[in-house]
């Protein structure tokens, strides 16, 4: 007989528990939203394989991926966020209630935000979890400063694995570059390219793929075949960084919400997916740039946006749609849509039984989606807890909505 699966309601759920994850948790908490985050491997995601971290504002004098994790971890738990380590097995996110379910939990949230991120695609060589995040690194950005003056190899031939080469060489005393291609052959842009062979710090290998990793506790050689002579070769190097792709983690997600072809979630500026109450953040958005403040940067606006899904939620059900009334809804910086508040202000003192709602779409447009106004200004007649007419734009006319309201008073008499 199965077991039945324990169920748990929230505000809010979040999958994954990275950078982005943590983050996105630290903003919901601090609202005083009941927050969940689901993590199923190690909280702080990928960036914990970082040995330091010398980019992220206020730390100076750099901090390990570890340690930075380890402080948004314990700033999360400040505001009561509650972690489960575990898969995330079903999602049904169609509903107003997300309905997100492990092995043995049933969690329902009014929103969810997505932060599974991706990660960066391994070669499958001998040895290659052993130095994960001990001279295996995947961030030129984030490692270049440690490996000043040391030689380093890159793995792969793409846009990101020569231009991120090229910036090595800034710090690097040369760098050395694994490609699979023949001789001249190369995946990235010719201008990219161009620079590359140009660039006297930067030595390559053709026709070569990573055979095995070696060293003690870190690495320090990595030995190369070579795909048609089948000669290998040892290559001495401080770091030895992967820039081969990425894989998003958004598997659970396919058929469900929009993604580009290469399988990252697609959102607007606001985080937003296809799906009203579902946001993304992080690594798992289609994005220009996957670094960890461009982590908390996404998230911290998923954490905002999913508090005021859940305020306007309430608004909408518990007070707009409560009662007979009128909604208007309107940008209030656009001083011509103003215009009608004063109409709105005198037909208030008439027919006092109606309710009447000023929406401002200007900071969010999420109740007038549920209200299904396309354009503003607009006028949204409600009855009996549903919308009865809306006038738009240009059409709102004084006139007509006082005799729409006169006629709906007659009516209840």
């Amino acid at each position: 007989m199965a077991r039945e699966k324990k169920v748990e309601q929230y505000d809010v759920v979040i999958i994954g528990g990275g950078a982005s994850g943590l983050t996105a948790g630290i903003y919901c908490g601090r609202a005083r939203l009941k927050t969940l985050i689901i993590e199923q491997a190690l909280v702080g995601g990928i960036a914990t394989n970082t040995n330091d971290i010398e980019n992220y504002p206020g730390f100076p004098e750099g901090i390990t991926g570890i340690g930075l994790m380890n402080l948004f971890h314990q700033q999360a738990k400040k505001f009561d966020v509650k972690f489960k380590l575990t898969n995330v097995k079903t999602i049904d996110l169609s509903g107003d209630i997300k309905i997100v379910e492990t092995f043995r939990n049933r969690f329902e949230a009014k929103t969810v935000i997505i932060c599974n991120g991706s990660v960066p695609r391994l070669t499958g060589a001998i040895n290659e979890e052993k130095f994960l995040g001990k001279g295996i690194a995947f961030c030129a950005t984030c490692d270049a400063a440690a490996n000043t003056d040391k030689e380093v190899l890159v793995i792969g031939s793409g846009d990101a694995a020569i231009e991120e080469g090229i910036f090595l060489t800034k710090f690097a005393s040369k760098v050395m570059v694994s490609i699979i291609h023949d001789e001249g052959k190369f995946d990235c842009n010719e201008i990219a390219k161009a620079a590359a062979l140009a660039n006297p710090k930067m030595e390559f290998y053709h026709n070569t793929v990573v055979e095995s990793y070696e060293g003690d506790n870190e690495l320090d050689k990595v030995i190369l075949k070579n795909l048609k002579t089948g000669e290998k070769k040892a290559i001495e190097c401080a770091t030895c960084f992967l820039f081969i792709g990425y894989l998003p983690n958004t598997s659970l997600y396919k058929d469900i919400i929009d993604m580009t072809d290469r399988g990252y979630i697609i959102t607007d500026e606001n985080m937003k997916t296809n799906i009203p109450g579902v946001f993304a953040a992080g690594d798992v958005r289609d994005k220009l740039l996957r670094q960890v403040a461009t982590c908390v940067g996404d998230a911290s606006i998923a954490g905002v946006m999913a508090e005021k899904h859940i305020a306007e939620s309430e608004i909408f059900e518990e007070q707009i749609m409560a009662k007979d009334g009128i909604a208007y809804v309107y940008n209030a910086i656009e001083s011509d849509q103003r215009y009608f508040l004063s109409f709105i202000e005198e037909i208030e003192e008439v027919y006092k039984d109606y309710c009447y709602h000023r929406v401002d779409t200007y900071k969010s447009e999420g109740i007038a989606d549920r209200l299904g106004v396309e354009s503003c200004p607009s006028v949204v007649f409600i009855k009996d807890g549903k919308v009865e007419k809306i006038i738009c734009g240009d059409k709102c006319n004084k006139d007509e909505v006082r005799d729409i309201i006169k006629n709906n008073e007659e009516t209840k008499k």
